[in-house]
């Protein structure tokens, strides 16, 4: 394997637990602590 082939392995593993790692905070900020949906709650329940 090339250094360029090395170089662009990385590049995939990199992108990939980025990808990941926002998909995962984007959920996670739409649940409350007891895995309600908070946008699905009525306004006197926030």
């Amino acid at each position: 394997m090339s250094f360029g082939d090395i170089l662009y392995i990385i590049a995939i593993f990199i992108f990939a637990f980025l990808t990941f790692g926002i998909v995962r905070n984007y959920f996670k900020s739409k649940f409350n602590e007891n895995g309600e949906r908070i946008d699905m709650l009525e306004d006197d329940e926030k």
